[in-house]
């Protein structure tokens, strides 16, 4: 696991190494192990690399070339099928010089070139530099486990793990994409392909990039197909999942240095450690993060999964001290990021980066599997878009006013079907996915955005952008359209942003056998039904962990990695967010309507509303801009 960084200047311009190690420098957190650098002989090229050793610890230096130093590569990730693939390309007569995964990518693409990338099975970015060719190839995973960003300045193209590092050359000025903070303010992270910097790019997952004489050209290169339905029994589905998930973990516990799990006490970390400890010949190493208020923490179930596998287990609780966090949050993820399980999540790694250097963890089994409650809700405004708007209206008014003389806890299941209800009796059918999972909605947007702002967007953008995704999947079901939708979108611009930062800021490898593409092209193909059965999220994955994982985590209600903010920021975070939010410095940008915001805040101090997730996005988005547009 490491991080990369690389230049390719079409004019006259050379390379320098100072320049590619301040780019570098930058990622040392990625790589705390080694670096190495490449400049070719007209110095137009150049690969800067830093180094985290998980595999072949002695000889994996990068940047790795091949015999005759034509083709070079620099790869953050991990190949995990490369000593198939070596035993292969040795038997065809390629030269290995070391033990490293890293190696495999030269010889496979001299005989395979861009199609190499359908022989791999891993989580990776890379560069590959063909000098004879003077092309340039850079892909990124199926899933989007690893980051890459890019931008083309004048036919010159720079590259790099992490925006900071692009920000080192010294042509590239920070600038904002306002679509992109539109996107942003509307689900927590910025437009997928895009960055919230105007000149930087993000190379999408699944696919690569060329560049070479005729310019740029970008391709997909996989998908996932949901059409090609089995038919098994039960039964056979369980057996199913249950070999491919053991292969897929088995595959991501090779590693020369000391690995362990992430455990949140879920069903997808529970089944992960269930099949570690099965694997294992010692007592697996387990991190559990947790709070204070018992509504937000999952240690109990992390405590009887680590019983029930002997594990060697380690827990933190996270405070509502998380200022001293801040500043180091935002400068790692390099964008604002709505997401405030961020939080934990950070601090779960630098725990077990303390123990251990490589974690196994549950990414990717809501997705596959059908893990979400608004899977269920969605399922429901397909079978219920024929009602009149004017009847479902009138069933909201009647539930919200009966749920407020009973409850008026917005986190109840009566709470939360009254908000299902107005939404489909307020928005057309297109809206309703982009409406369930939305920060600010259009209407609020209205409010917030000042009008030299508005005009710099479209407002509702954002919205069309998801529903044209769903609308893409129109051949498929409901509830496999909506996992296809967060497949492209939610999985890796949010969830796989996050654990990436969280782990590499703390020099920590996170992997994911519910991210094997082997695992998520044969859940594709698995029912719907048997995915979400009635109410019953994750069924068939639940029926083939029975018997190994305990009942009582794959009966338990889904609870996410939520964080306590809308308590935090009521009391102990309450003076911070008034500072920030409503300062002149904040007002002053011209973006935001200032009374909007007063109001968006007393109603939540006062608990008529929660905004906690709408005040951590707006306090993000100031925290960013100060830090890398005004470079405060």
């Amino acid at each position: 696991m490491c991080g990369i960084a690389g230049i390719l200047y079409k004019g006259n311009k050379s390379v320098s190494i100072d320049l590619l190690k301040k780019m570098t420098d930058t990622l040392i957190h990625r790589g705390p192990d080694d670096e190495g650098f490449y400049i070719n002989k007209d110095r137009s090229f150049g690969l800067g690399f830093r180094r985290l050793s998980i595999i072949d610890l002695n000889t994996g230096h990068q940047p790795i070339s091949n015999e005759d130093g034509t083709i070079w590569v620099v790869l953050n990730g991990e190949i995990y099928n490369f000593l198939e693939l070596k035993e292969g390309l040795e038997k065809r007569g390629h030269k290995f010089s070391t033990k490293t995964d890293t190696e495999v990518l030269v010889h496979l693409y001299e005989e395979k070139g861009v199609d190499s990338l359908q022989y791999l099975r891993g989580m990776f970015a890379f560069c590959i530099w063909d000098e004879i060719k003077k092309t340039l190839f850079l892909a990124r995973d199926r899933a989007g486990k690893k980051p890459l960003v890019y931008t083309e300045n004048n036919g010159d193209i720079i590259f790099a793990s992490e925006i900071k590092a692009i920000l080192q050359h010294p042509d590239i000025a920070p600038g904002i994409d306002y679509k992109s903070m539109d996107h942003y303010l509307t689900y927590g992270y910025s437009f997928p392909g895009r960055t919230m910097f105007s000149n930087i790019k993000k190379l999408p997952p699944a696919n690569y990039l060329i560049y070479d004489k005729n310019g740029i050209k970008i391709e997909k290169y996989w998908s996932l197909d949901y059409s090609d339905k089995l038919k098994l029994h039960e039964s056979e589905y369980g057996n199913l999942i249950f070999d491919s998930l053991k292969e897929a973990t088995k595959l991501r516990m090779i590693s020369d240095v000391p690995l362990g799990a992430l455990l949140s006490g879920g069903v997808d970390s529970s089944a992960v450690v269930a099949l570690m400890s099965e694997l294992s010949n010692r007592p697996v190493k387990t991190f559990s993060i947790g709070f204070d208020e018992k509504n937000y923490s999952e240690l109990d179930y992390a405590r009887l999964i680590a019983k029930r596998f002997n594990t060697e287990h380690h827990e933190f609780i996270v405070k509502p001290d998380v200022l001293a966090i801040l500043p180091k949050l935002i400068w790692h993820y390099n964008e604002p990021f709505g997401d405030s399980s961020c939080i934990p999540t950070y601090y779960v790694a630098n725990m077990a980066r303390k123990h251990v250097t490589v974690v196994l963890n549950g990414d990717g089994g809501d997705e596959s599997f059908a893990g979400y409650e608004r899977y269920i809700a969605f399922k429901f405004s397909e079978q219920l878009k024929l009602v009149p708007k004017p009847v479902l209206k009138a069933v909201y008014l009647s539930l919200n006013k009966i749920n407020r003389i009973f409850n008026n806890r917005e986190t109840t299941q009566a709470s939360k079907i009254c908000t299902f209800i107005n939404i489909l009796s307020s928005y057309d059918k297109k809206y309703i996915y982009p409406r369930l999972i939305s920060y600010f909605t259009p209407e609020e947007k209205e409010k917030l955005y000042n009008q030299d702002f508005r005009q710099n967007i479209k407002n509702g953008y954002s919205f069309d952008f998801l529903a044209d995704i769903l609308e893409g999947f129109k051949k498929y079901s409901a509830v496999d359209r909506v996992m296809a939708t967060d497949i492209l979108t939610y999985l890796p611009e949010d969830l796989l942003v996050k654990m990436d930062i969280a782990t590499m800021a703390n020099s920590l490898e996170g992997r994911s056998p519910f991210l094997d593409h082997k695992v998520m092209e044969m859940a594709a193909r698995i029912p719907d039904g048997l995915k979400l059965k009635g109410i019953i999220t994750k069924y068939i994955l639940k029926k083939s962990m029975k018997g190994i994982v305990p009942g009582e985590i794959l009966t338990r209600n889904k609870m996410g990695f939520g964080v306590p903010l809308a308590k935090w920021f009521r009391s102990d975070l309450k003076d911070f967010i008034l500072e920030i939010l409503l300062s002149d410095e904040f007002i002053k940008r011209g973006f935001f309507n200032k009374e909007f915001i007063k109001k968006l805040l007393a109603n939540h101090i006062s608990q008529k509303q929660n905004n906690s997730n709408k005040i951590w996005a707006l306090l993000n988005f100031e925290l960013w801009h100060r830090m890398f547009i005004k470079r405060a």
